[in-house]
C-alpha cells in the first residue's frame, strides 16, 4: 500500500487510477450501467444513496468512509435492502481496488476538494456535494483540474435540475418582468469560530489515524465530539453548513440568484457590509405566521430556533443590478430569490414560484412541481452528462460562482468595514482594493492532504 503523500506526488504527474474511460473503454453506452462510489457516510449521504437506489442506470459499487461505525451502519442498510457492495475505510484503497465510472464526494466540506480532486487525477467523474470548497482559491483549483483531466462534474445544487426552478429562472433572464430593479435573498448567518477544549477519548473508528483523516486539510487538533459532529458550524471546516447558514442554504439561494441574473460565469464587482455582525437569532419574531404566497413557508419551521453571527449586505454586479441580502428566516424564499422587475415581481424556492403577474404562472409552458426525489433529476442529468461527455447543469464552474458568493459575504464579514464597499474583480478572483479581504480566500493545508498538481 503507497502512502498519501506517495500518491498525491504520483497524481501531480499521471492519474495512479484509471477509471473504464481513460483505460481506453468506450463511453458508457445509452444503456450501460454506471458504477459509482459514495464518499462520506453521514446524514445527506444516507439521502443520496436512498435517491440513487431508485436510478436503474446507477450501481452503488463501493462506499467509503474513514469511521468504521459509519461506515459499518451504511453497509448494514444496503444489506437489508439485499444490496451488497464493497465498503472501505481507505479512500486511496478503494481508488486502487475499484472500477469506478465516478466517485460521489458527499464529505464534510474541509475534506470535499481533497477527496474531489484525487478522484478528478484518477480520470473520475465527479458528483461534488454543496459548499463543493472550503476557499474560494480551494474552488479554483478544483476547476482547473476538472478542465485538464476533462472530468463530468456536478455540484450539488439540485435546484439547478428542477424544470420549475429552471422555468421560471428564464422568465426572469429573458426579461418576462421587464429590465431587473433589484434581486433579494436571505441574511443567512455565518460560521462559529471553534475554540479549543480538553481532548475526550478517541472512540474507535476502525483504524488508527481515522482522526487524522477526518481532519484533512485542517490543524491536526485533540478529538472532541462536538467537532466531530457539529463540525459544519465551524469556520475551519465549513462556511456556515447549518440550516439557515451562509454554505448551507445559502449555497443554494445564491446559485438560485446566479441563475436568475444570467451571471453564471462571473461574479459581483462590489460587495458592501450594511452594519454590524451581531449574534442573532435567523428569526428575530418566532410568532410571525408565513403568508399563503409565501413560498418559504414550508421551511420556516426548521430555522426558528437557529442563531448566529449575522449581518445584512448588498451587492452589485457589472450590469448594474443591486443584490440585497436581507431576508431573516422565516421572511422570504430561505433556499431561492425575489427577483423584481420593472413589470413585476417573480420568486423563486425549490420546486415552488411565486409571481405577481398570474398570467405568467399560468402559461402553459409552466412544468409544474417535481412527481420524483429532488436530488433525482440532478443525478440522472450528471449519468446522462457522464456518457454524452457534455457539461451538466451544475457544472463545477457554475458551483464555483455560487459557493464563491457564499465566501465574499463570511469575508466581509469578517473584515468589518460597514458602508464601505469593497471591490471585486470576478476575473482574477481577487479583492482590487483590500488586500486584508484577499488573505481569506485560500488557507494552508496541512501536509499529506494537498491538492494535486498539473
Amino acid at each position: 500500500m503507497i502512502s498519501r503523500r506517495n500518491f498525491l506526488k504520483t497524481t501531480a504527474v499521471a492519474p495512479l487510477v484509471l477509471s473504464s474511460r481513460v483505460r481506453g473503454q468506450s463511453t458508457p453506452g445509452p444503456n450501460s450501467q454506471i458504477n459509482v462510489a459514495v464518499v462520506g457516510l453521514g446524514g445527506r449521504a444516507q439521502e443520496i444513496v436512498a435517491t440513487c437506489l431508485g436510478i436503474p442506470e446507477l450501481r452503488v459499487a463501493a462506499v467509503c468512509d474513514c469511521f468504521a461505525p459509519r461506515l459499518n451502519s451504511s453497509l448494514k442498510a444496503l444489506a437489508d435492502k439485499d444490496i451488497t457492495c464493497a465498503g472501505y475505510l481507505d479512500y486511496q484503497e478503494m481508488l486502487e481496488k475499484e472500477r469506478l465510472d465516478g466517485i460521489m464526494a458527499i464529505t464534510t466540506t474541509h475534506a470535499r476538494a481533497w477527496v474531489s480532486c484525487l478522484a478528478m487525477a484518477a480520470g473520475l467523474d465527479v458528483y461534488i456535494e454543496k459548499p463543493m470548497c472550503l476557499t474560494i482559491a480551494e474552488g479554483r483549483e478544483m476547476v482547473k483540474l476538472a478542465r485538464h483531466y476533462k472530468c463530468v462534474t456536478q455540484v450539488g445544487t439540485q435546484q439547478r435540475s428542477m424544470p420549475l426552478n429552471n422555468w421560471a429562472s428564464d422568465l426572469v433572464k429573458n426579461g418576462a418582468i421587464g429590465k431587473l430593479k433589484a434581486a433579494h435573498v436571505p441574511d443567512f448567518i455565518s460560521p462559529l469560530t471553534w475554540q479549543p477544549k480538553p481532548a475526550e477519548s478517541l472512540p474507535d473508528g476502525g483504524r488508527a489515524d481515522w482522526w487524522d483523516v477526518w481532519l484533512n486539510q485542517t490543524p491536526l487538533l485533540p478529538y472532541h465530539s462536538e467537532l466531530h459532529r457539529g463540525w459544519a458550524q465551524w469556520d475551519a471546516y465549513d462556511g456556515g453548513g447549518i440550516s439557515f447558514g451562509v454554505t448551507g442554504w445559502g449555497t443554494h439561494s445564491y446559485d438560485q440568484l446566479q441563475r436568475g441574473l444570467g451571471t453564471d460565469l462571473t461574479g459581483p464587482v462590489e460587495i458592501t457590509l450594511e452594519e454590524e455582525v451581531q449574534d442573532r437569532p435567523a428569526c428575530p419574531d418566532k410568532t410571525r405566521q408565513p403568508g399563503e404566497n409565501e413560498t418559504g413557508a414550508p421551511y420556516y419551521g426548521m430555522v426558528l430556533n437557529t442563531t448566529g453571527p449575522r449581518a445584512r449586505v448588498s451587492m452589485r454586479f457589472a450590469n448594474g443590478t443591486p443584490v440585497y441580502f436581507t431576508f431573516d428566516g422565516n421572511n422570504g424564499p430561505g433556499l431561492g430569490a425575489v427577483f423584481e422587475g420593472e413589470d413585476g415581481i417573480i420568486e423563486i424556492n425549490r420546486d415552488r414560484i411565486y409571481s405577481t403577474r398570474q398570467d405568467l404562472v399560468a402559461d402553459p409552458s409552466n412544468p409544474g412541481p417535481l412527481s420524483v426525489p429532488e436530488t433525482q433529476p440532478h443525478i440522472e442529468n450528471w449519468l446522462q452528462c457522464m456518457k454524452t461527455r457534455e457539461k451538466c447543469n451544475a457544472d463545477v464552474e457554475i458551483g464555483q460562482r455560487s459557493t464563491t458568493l457564499c465566501y465574499l459575504i463570511n469575508i466581509v464579514r469578517k473584515i468589518g468595514l460597514v458602508n464601505k464597499p469593497l471591490h471585486w474583480d470576478p476575473e482574477t478572483e481577487k479583492f482590487t482594493d483590500c488586500d486584508e479581504a484577499n488573505a481569506f480566500l485560500a488557507r494552508e493545508r496541512r501536509p499529506a492532504y494537498e491538492l494535486p498538481t498539473i
